[in-house]
Protein backbone atom coordinates (compact mmCIF):
# COMPACT_ATOMS: atom_id res chain seq x y z
CA UNK A 1 0.00 0.00 0.00
CA UNK A 2 2.95 2.31 0.53
CA UNK A 3 3.79 2.31 -3.18
CA UNK A 4 0.18 3.02 -4.14
CA UNK A 5 0.04 5.83 -1.59
CA UNK A 6 3.26 7.33 -2.91
CA UNK A 7 1.98 7.19 -6.49
CA UNK A 8 -1.30 8.86 -5.51
CA UNK A 9 0.51 11.62 -3.61
CA UNK A 10 2.82 12.23 -6.57
CA UNK A 11 -0.14 12.31 -8.96
CA UNK A 12 -1.88 14.82 -6.69
CA UNK A 13 1.22 16.99 -6.66
CA UNK A 14 1.42 16.77 -10.45
CA UNK A 15 -2.20 17.88 -10.77
CA UNK A 16 -1.47 20.88 -8.56
CA UNK A 17 1.60 21.68 -10.67
CA UNK A 18 -0.52 21.55 -13.82
CA UNK A 19 -3.04 23.89 -12.17
CA UNK A 20 -0.23 26.30 -11.31
CA UNK A 21 0.97 26.28 -14.93
CA UNK A 22 -2.62 26.92 -16.02
CA UNK A 23 -2.88 29.83 -13.62
CA UNK A 24 0.08 31.48 -15.31
CA UNK A 25 -0.54 30.49 -18.93
CA UNK A 26 -4.31 30.58 -19.51
CA UNK A 27 -5.72 33.67 -21.26
CA UNK A 28 -8.44 34.97 -18.94
CA UNK A 29 -9.74 34.81 -15.40
CA UNK A 30 -12.45 32.31 -16.28
CA UNK A 31 -10.05 29.73 -17.68
CA UNK A 32 -7.77 30.28 -14.70
CA UNK A 33 -10.63 29.70 -12.27
CA UNK A 34 -11.47 26.49 -14.13
CA UNK A 35 -7.88 25.28 -13.90
CA UNK A 36 -7.58 26.00 -10.19
CA UNK A 37 -10.93 24.50 -9.19
CA UNK A 38 -10.20 21.36 -11.21
CA UNK A 39 -6.74 21.07 -9.72
CA UNK A 40 -8.18 21.56 -6.27
CA UNK A 41 -10.84 18.91 -6.67
CA UNK A 42 -8.68 16.25 -8.28
CA UNK A 43 -5.39 17.10 -6.57
CA UNK A 44 -6.72 17.14 -3.02
CA UNK A 45 -8.68 13.93 -3.66
CA UNK A 46 -5.55 12.15 -4.84
CA UNK A 47 -3.50 13.46 -1.91
CA UNK A 48 -6.11 12.36 0.61
CA UNK A 49 -6.41 8.91 -0.96
CA UNK A 50 -2.62 8.63 -0.91
CA UNK A 51 -2.54 9.53 2.77
CA UNK A 52 -5.24 6.94 3.40
CA UNK A 53 -3.03 4.29 1.78
CA UNK A 54 -0.28 5.11 4.29
CA UNK A 55 -2.60 4.72 7.30
CA UNK A 56 -5.53 2.51 6.24
CA UNK A 57 -8.30 2.03 8.78
CA UNK A 58 -12.10 2.23 8.70
CA UNK A 59 -12.13 5.49 10.66
CA UNK A 60 -9.52 7.05 8.37
CA UNK A 61 -11.50 5.89 5.32
CA UNK A 62 -14.62 7.64 6.62
CA UNK A 63 -12.63 10.82 7.34
CA UNK A 64 -11.02 10.70 3.90
CA UNK A 65 -14.36 10.21 2.14
CA UNK A 66 -15.90 13.07 4.10
CA UNK A 67 -12.95 15.37 3.35
CA UNK A 68 -13.12 14.55 -0.37
CA UNK A 69 -16.88 15.13 -0.59
CA UNK A 70 -16.67 18.44 1.29
CA UNK A 71 -13.74 19.58 -0.86
CA UNK A 72 -15.48 18.73 -4.13
CA UNK A 73 -18.66 20.50 -3.06
CA UNK A 74 -16.97 23.66 -1.83
CA UNK A 75 -14.55 23.79 -4.74
CA UNK A 76 -17.40 23.74 -7.26
CA UNK A 77 -19.44 26.36 -5.40
CA UNK A 78 -16.40 28.58 -4.87
CA UNK A 79 -15.39 28.35 -8.52
CA UNK A 80 -18.87 29.32 -9.67
CA UNK A 81 -19.02 32.22 -7.21
CA UNK A 82 -15.62 33.51 -8.36
CA UNK A 83 -16.58 33.21 -12.03
CA UNK A 84 -19.88 35.02 -11.53
CA UNK A 85 -18.22 37.77 -9.50
CA UNK A 86 -15.56 38.21 -12.19
CA UNK A 87 -18.25 38.44 -14.87
CA UNK A 88 -20.34 40.94 -12.91
CA UNK A 89 -17.40 43.28 -12.36
CA UNK A 90 -16.58 43.12 -16.07
CA UNK A 91 -13.48 40.94 -16.23
CA UNK A 92 -12.74 40.65 -19.96
CA UNK A 93 -13.26 37.42 -21.85
CA UNK A 94 -10.48 36.02 -23.98
CA UNK A 95 -10.79 36.93 -27.68
CA UNK A 96 -10.94 33.17 -28.32
CA UNK A 97 -14.21 32.91 -26.39
CA UNK A 98 -16.92 32.45 -28.99
CA UNK A 99 -20.05 32.22 -26.84
CA UNK A 100 -21.16 34.34 -23.90
CA UNK A 101 -24.28 32.74 -22.45
CA UNK A 102 -24.61 35.26 -19.62
CA UNK A 103 -24.80 38.21 -22.01
CA UNK A 104 -28.13 36.98 -23.35
CA UNK A 105 -29.50 35.99 -19.91
CA UNK A 106 -32.01 38.24 -18.19
CA UNK A 107 -30.21 40.49 -15.72
CA UNK A 108 -31.66 40.28 -12.21
CA UNK A 109 -33.13 43.49 -10.93
CA UNK A 110 -33.06 44.79 -7.37
CA UNK A 111 -36.49 43.28 -6.61
CA UNK A 112 -36.20 39.98 -8.47
CA UNK A 113 -36.21 36.71 -6.58
CA UNK A 114 -33.09 35.27 -8.27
Amino acid sequence: MTIVGSVLVLLGAAVFAAGAVGLVRLPDVYARISAITTASGVGISLLILGALCFEPSPSNAVKALLAIVINLATSAVGGNALGRAAYLVGAPLSPRTSYDQMRTAKKPGPHSSS
